[in-house]
């Protein structure tokens, strides 16, 4: 079960006008006023509030009326629980013929994931038309690849999960119709793109000081019937960014957004937003306008739909990181923790959890419905950029040289006065945390692995885990050598069958991640006190250790989460009297174990990489007496 119920009530497939049209009361229209004038101008924003009520009204007749009233009952802050965790994936990183690769997914899904049993949020990666970056670079928005399959599947896996799609926004393949309309020189997608006539019109101080995630050119040549054109490509040659400087861009966008929303998306993921709104002269980067976007975009949700759920990608520094919060209540309600996989990186590395104790400690949590994605790897790599003024240069220079003795890669980015500095390593989480020479156990490196990824499913938020993260997948260096693209290195296409084979073997790598991380999973999707709008607190017990202690919402439940993130053997002593706690009597919910304190004073023997998460014995029974 999800806390938040599947979309039971589809949309229509087409609009209804004999139902009453959404009314935009003055209120609202003066709120979308205001944001398109801080984008526009008033004259221009005046010529865009009817499109942009024409989109919504459009939108509003495609809800069924029990839908609409069920929208009246819902609460923000009911959206997620600690039942959520999300898995995320490619459409095709599973491949059995003479299936389509969505209809795999779908498949393994149903047989497989029934192993874990705790999924209720399911990223399916862009799964539309595209021509590189593995599904980032769309030359459709609104069609599924039909390499893939269709829209029926996406929306018969959407029967058994909440889905999160990707908004691919800031912008669009060479080859897609847009920039080739751009090309042919259509008036109706003039300055969809942001063009040059002269790669020196973008002056040599305006490329300084840009603030890009690449070290390639930011302009790229292209022949148009108008002759040679230099277009704004932030990410590569074939990924044009959109010009948002344009109104029409952005009335394109919201209508594909609100598509998103009729075709089943729950979470729409607001990819690389940082860079949305270019504008020369400045550093591209955190602009005031693309803020103002997102808030535009969650006054729609809010409007249409509001229990479809708004999530900011911005691999950036913590700080600007979270300023896609917004206030709390009018930008992203996730954000993804980017500070999180190189602070485990760097904790298990030098085995001292101190720096990690400490930021846990200064995390805020705007308001209930807000909440961070804590995600230790995704299909891009492991972002270095949100650690960026919380550890030192040295230090993330020694999370890059361990990293890369593990056999990991290191990507590039164009930072301040044009300097390169390291974007992300590239590597599998696995491979990251372990070395893949042999020296160590299976066992002892599963254990490792486990023991990183249960400070992710302790801290309070809401969990992520990539595919190849779930099954502890290694360096994939030889599709990197082919395809020269590092990130190739954690995105390796699996054979089904392969799969199945090595989940039945026993002794195999695979069988003992299925085993004791979907133990872990199933634990923590059943107690309230992972609820992630619950309260925490760090307790910096030992070096060795990190501790955190959970406590539900209601203030009934409680969990004390410890993790050795060393090689070594621990023991430490904890004082209950400080954590409000009198019980004498706990359980160990993932050893299943019991342990009594003497004097208030819980005394812990870990084991290397051991995970223990106790709770109180008299709150278990009375759980268990309640189910």
């Amino acid at each position: 079960m999800t806390s938040l119920p599947n979309k039971k009530i589809p949309y229509y497939s087409q609009p209804d006008y004999t139902q009453p049209l959404l009314k935009i009361t003055p209120d609202i229209r003066e709120k979308l006023l205001s944001r398109l004038s801080l984008l526009y101008g008033e004259d221009e924003a005046k010529n865009c509030i009817e499109e942009l009520e024409r989109l919504l009204k459009v939108h509003y007749a495609y809800k069924p009326p029990a839908m609409i009233e069920a929208d009246k009952e819902f609460k923000l802050s009911d959206g997620f629980s600690h039942k959520d965790i999300i898995l995320i994936t490619y459409a095709d990183l599973l491949i059995s013929k003479p299936l389509t690769p969505l209809e795999t997914l779908q498949e393994f899904l149903k047989e497989y994931v029934k192993l874990y049993d705790v999924f209720s949020i399911l990223h399916i990666l862009p799964f539309f038309p595209y021509s590189s970056d593995r599904g980032f670079s769309i030359t459709d928005y609104r069609s599924v690849d039909p390499k893939l399959g269709a829209w029926k599947d996406i929306q018969a896996i959407g029967k058994s999960f909440r889905l999160m799609f990707d908004g691919v926004f800031n912008h669009v393949s060479s080859q897609s119709h847009l920039f080739q309309e751009v090309l042919n020189g259509n008036p109706d997608y003039k300055n969809f793109a942001t063009i040059y006539h002269s790669p020196d019109e973008l002056t040599p101080k305006q490329r300084q000081i840009l603030v890009r995630p690449r070290t390639s050119d930011i302009l790229s040549e292209y022949q148009s019937i108008d002759g040679k054109i230099w277009v704004w490509t932030t990410f590569s040659p074939d990924q044009i960014d959109l010009n948002y400087r344009n109104p029409k861009v952005l009335l394109f966008i919201i209508d594909t957004f609100l598509l998103y929303v009729r075709r089943g998306a729950s979470l729409i993921r607001l990819d690389a937003v940082t860079y949305l709104w270019d504008e020369p002269g400045t550093n591209s980067v955190h602009l005031e306008q693309t803020h103002e976007v997102i808030k535009l975009l969650r006054d729609i949700l809010d409007i249409v739909d509001p229990k479809v759920v708004l999530v900011t990608e911005t691999n950036a520094p913590h700080k600007e990181n979270i300023s896609y919060f917004g206030n709390g209540s009018d930008e992203a309600q996730i954000i993804y923790n980017f500070a999180l996989p190189p602070l485990v990186l760097y904790t298990f590395y030098k085995e001292d959890s101190t720096a990690i104790s400490r930021w846990a400690k200064s995390l805020e949590y705007p308001t209930k419905m807000t909440n961070f994605l804590n995600m230790l790897d995704t299909h891009d790599g492991i972002g270095l950029m949100g650690v960026k003024n919380i550890l030192t240069s040295s230090q993330i220079n020694f999370i890059i040289e361990t990293a890369r003795e593990h056999g990991a890669l290191i990507s590039y980015k164009t930072g301040e006065a044009g300097k390169q500095e390291p974007y992300e390593i590239n590597s599998t989480w696995f491979s990251a945390i372990n070395f893949d020479n042999g020296a160590e156990s299976i066992e002892l490196q599963v254990k490792r692995f486990i023991a990183s990824r249960s400070l992710a499913l302790a801290l309070r938020g809401i969990p992520a885990i990539y595919f190849h993260g779930l099954i502890g997948t290694r360096n994939d260096l030889e599709t990197v050598i082919k395809t020269k693209s590092k990130r190739d290195i954690n995105r390796k296409t699996l054979l089904e069958e392969d799969l199945k084979t090595n989940l039945l073997k026993k002794d195999s790598k695979l069988s003992k991640i299925v085993e004791q991380l979907g133990h872990l999973l199933e634990i923590r999707s059943r107690q309230v006190a992972f609820h992630p709008n619950g309260e925490q607190k760090i307790l910096e017990i030992s070096q060795k250790v990190f501790s955190i202690f959970r406590i539900s919402p209601d203030q009934n439940e409680h969990i004390l989460a410890i993790t050795n993130i060393s090689n070594q053997v621990e023991t430490i002593n904890i004082d209950l009297y400080d954590l409000g706690l009198k019980q004498t009597q706990w359980y160990d919910l993932v050893n299943r174990r019991g342990l009594t304190t003497k004097e208030q004073q819980l005394c812990i023997n870990l084991l290397p990489y051991d995970v223990v998460w106790l709770i109180p014995l008299v709150e278990l029974e009375s759980m268990i007496e309640s189910n």
